[in-house]
């Protein structure tokens, strides 16, 4: 999950603005006919499955914070109209999860040394949130693959098998999505049963596409790897190479790598040394160097201080 805030754009279109979407979307309400109001309907779908790049590129998180849930409505009123777009539901599934990573998630955690009861609510939230995320995600790839969904809690290994490299998007937040809800919900059993498919369908994604995104899916890894049961080898070595090539995917341009190496491998290993260097790394790199990944790093920046600030917490002397 790490870093992924501004992802889920499928071009480097301009986003479009929201104004001029809800215009075209009132009007497709009015026109006559239903061919031409889909053909509208599916005309601002793309732009809002395409766009995106306004917000990726934006270094001022609370304006984010607040705009955000008028796209996400949108796009699930879109849905309303036409189920089956698949890049509107591929746009939906990774904008409700870096919505409730970035400004939901976070914000519980941040809130559970001086307010449990509100800490719970917003942890809650988040539940329903990544829950909405993962469901468009599989609607997303069962249009391309029908019966994906229940194949997929049958057999997951089997199911993912019928993935092709167009479906890494959906795979990936799919995955990134049900990954989320098990982490704040570490106390349901129910939740955590569904580790296997989470897993099947990122190792797929990795297969198919290892360089997605800049590095997205490695990033993932340096978390996953070391909570990952009977994989071969070493968890720090296999969450280390991932490491070295998001950092190497991303030219060392993204703080995500740094800010979750950080908290997968160095408090585990209570290397306190390691723990600061890495979130000062990630401090150190310039969210106006490039524009595509300023509010990712913007908001992960803002993670590693919160860190840096817990240093005592997590080690002990």
């Amino acid at each position: 999950m790490n870093g992924s805030l501004g992802r889920g754009k499928t071009s480097r279109q301009p986003g479009r603005q929201p104004g001029t979407l809800i215009c075209g979307v009132l009007i497709a309400a009015l026109l006559p006919g239903c061919s031409l109001r889909h053909m509208v309907i599916d005309k601002a779908g793309d732009a809002l499955a395409s766009g995106g790049s306004s917000f990726a590129a934006d270094d001022d998180p609370e304006l984010i914070r607040d705009a955000a849930p008028l796209s996400l409505k949108l796009m699930e009123s879109l849905l309303a109209e036409r189920p089956n777009h698949r890049g509107l539901l591929f746009a939906t599934a990774s904008g409700f999860t870096q919505y409730s990573y970035a400004f939901v998630h976070q914000d519980a955690e941040a809130l559970e040394d001086s307010d449990l009861a509100a800490a719970a609510a917003l942890r809650a939230r988040a539940q329903r949130l990544y829950r909405r995320a993962r469901d468009y995600g599989l609607r997303g790839l069962e249009v391309s693959h029908s019966d994906f969904s229940a194949r997929l809690r049958a057999e997951p290994q089997a199911a993912v098998a019928v993935a092709r490299k167009a479906d890494v998007p959906l795979l990936y937040w799919t995955a990134a999505s049900w990954a989320a809800l098990m982490s704040i919900s570490k106390d349901n059993p129910e939740a955590l049963a569904d580790l296997p498919i989470m897993e099947a369908l990122l190792d797929r994604a990795l297969v198919l596409d290892e360089a997605y995104d800049h590095g997205a899916i490695h990033t993932f890894l340096i978390s996953y790897e070391m909570v990952r049961q009977g994989a071969p080898g070493d968890s720090e070595s296999r969450a280390r190479a991932h490491f070295a090539r998001a950092t190497e995917l991303s030219a060392g341009s993204q703080a995500a790598p740094y800010v979750a190496l950080a908290e997968a491998v160095a408090i585990p290993k209570q290397d306190r040394h390691e723990y600061q260097a890495l979130l000062n790394q990630a401090l150190a790199i310039d969210p106006g160097k490039q524009p595509q990944w300023r509010l990712a790093n913007t908001v992960l920046q803002r993670r590693a201080r919160w860190l840096l600030a817990r240093t005592d917490r997590y080690f002990i002397e």
